[in-house]
């Protein structure tokens, strides 16, 4: 009799997506589930502000670790066994973390959660992209950027609704059950490609060292700077140093190795070049508006964490619906076009957020949140496929975990600098406003603090939404870098896209 979980080599391709896309969904959206849960979390295990916001800061910590190592990983354990133990690894960990009794127990079972999530999403993309043929690319990666994009999303409305109607701990068991499919199907359908070789070296333990420190030390950076003033912070300039001396060790030694740790060969691509560029600015906008924008409906709206999920919804809808829209047009069309098409969309919707004011509601960022979802379907499907397409097979592995960090080290920026600008700019709007106050005209100053306090917030948000706008609309000439070959009606365009 056959076994029923024994590896299937026929295996269709709508079973190995849906494969993949069970576990870059649960990764994806347990980068932002915590977030709106965190304090609660603090207030239940006694843990302050800053003890609790390593629950997020060491998820990603770890996350930024383990992605550049995909390809690494990929060839030493091959392709299924790679992916079922990061899994494995993700799902434990799940587990654990709901049984955390301490901030600090949970705070380690998240950065082991982090080792095993941060393997999930280059990998799926790379399944998915090698997987399709190269006329159906486009497609898989809209089918990717579904549970890329979408998942924030949907991760502060399910954490929202899980924390007012349940228990904290849930977040972390929802992930229990989908994880053991995952593995079960990974082990049944997940192939492993005939030209993956071992690596022809061991372990790099020297350039593994540098890149944890340099990457580990430039994400704490990123994540605490604000926090700690700066470089008022010794720990802050510290790190910086380290930061820069190890990366640049690193970047040097991996173009000397002959069999080095990470492939950065892989920017010898003109097109692979280009897209991390762009991979940079749509993550500043991406992670750098999905955390402004629920500190904005929650601050000034006073939306509720529920209601903040609900209100970021339509533009995960939008993004989906554009994402099936260009999937398959994407064939047909010149990939540059919608590239800038989506850029011109997500920095005209920003400039529209940048016009709302303290009387704003829902219906408010109704429509601008749904066109900033709309046009980043059409800039995030064909910028991975122009950038990934000129990538030889057998490198995908890494060039995926090289792309996924770019994009996220772009999405840390993106938050350290406008939550810097959120900041300063609050403060300069607060000396403005308050300078401009000479009489109370019947209001206590408790009550005109107040007001002068929340105007001044929305004045700072309205300047960096426009200031997003402004960076996502000089970016847009970049696109047109990328070199496109010239091609026959109806052939592939991830088979042609090409750098010079």
């Amino acid at each position: 009799m056959r076994n029923p979980f024994a590896h299937r080599d026929d295996a269709p391709i709508a079973l190995i997506t849906i494969t993949t896309m069970l576990g870059l969904i649960m990764a994806i959206i347990d980068t932002t589930i915590v977030n709106v849960a965190l304090d609660t979390i603090g207030g239940n295990l006694g843990a302050s502000v800053d003890e609790v916001s390593w629950v997020a800061t060491g998820y990603i910590l770890a996350n930024v670790v383990v992605m550049p190592l995909n390809g690494w990983l990929t060839a030493f354990l091959g392709r299924k066994r790679f992916y079922a133990a990061s899994l494995a690894l993700f799902t434990i960990a799940s587990f654990l973390c709901g049984t955390a009794t301490s901030i600090t127990q949970l705070v380690i079972y998240r950065v082991i959660q982090g080792i095993g999530g941060g393997a999930l999403q280059p990998t799926a993309q790379a399944i998915l992209f090698e997987t399709y043929p190269p006329e159906r690319r486009g497609a898989a990666m809209a089918i990717f950027g579904l549970g890329a994009m979408v998942g924030p999303a949907i991760g502060p409305t399910l954490g929202g609704y899980i924390v007012d109607n349940a228990s904290w701990p849930l977040i972390f068991f929802i992930n229990i059950p989908i994880g053991i499919a995952a593995v079960m199907m990974t082990m049944m359908f997940i192939p492993n490609p005939k030209y993956i070789e071992k690596p022809k070296a061991g372990l790099d333990f020297t350039g593994l060292g540098l890149m944890t420190v340099g990457l580990a030390s430039l994400q704490y950076v990123l994540e605490r700077g604000e926090h700690d003033d700066w470089y008022s912070s010794n720990t802050i300039t510290i790190l910086t140093i380290v930061s820069i001396v190890a990366l640049v060790l690193f970047i040097w030694k991996m173009t000397r190795d002959r069999h080095p740790l990470v492939n950065l060969h892989v920017f010898r691509y003109r097109s692979f070049t280009i897209g991390n560029i762009l991979g940079i600015i749509s993550g500043f906008g991406l992670f750098g508006t999905n955390l402004i924008l629920p500190l904005f409906f929650q601050q000034i709206l006073n939306f509720t964490a529920f209601d903040t999920g609900m209100a970021l919804l339509p533009g995960a809808i939008s993004t989906a619906i554009s994402m099936l829209i260009i999937g398959r047009i994407l064939n047909r069309i010149d990939p540059r076009l919608s590239i800038a098409f989506g850029f011109l969309v997500f920095g005209y919707s920003t400039w529209m957020l940048g016009g709302l004011n303290t009387n704003a509601g829902y219906w408010d960022v109704f429509w601008p949140r749904l066109i900033q979802g709309f046009g980043l379907g059409f800039l995030f499907v064909p910028l991975t496929t122009v950038s990934l397409g000129d990538v030889p097979i057998s490198e995908m592995a890494g060039a995926t975990g090289v792309y996924t960090l770019v994009r996220q080290i772009g999405g840390s920026f993106g938050i350290a600098i406008l939550t810097t600008l959120l900041v300063h700019q609050t403060a300069v709007a607060w000396n403005e406003l308050a300078s401009g106050v000479t009489q109370t005209h019947g209001y206590s100053i408790n009550t005109l603090t107040s007001i002068v306090a929340q105007q001044s917030t929305m004045i700072a948000y309205d300047y960096l939404f426009r200031v997003t706008a402004i960076i996502f609309a000089l970016a847009t000439p970049l696109v047109f870098l990328i070199r496109v070959k010239q091609r026959t009606a109806g052939a592939p365009a991830g088979a042609v896209a090409a750098a010079d």
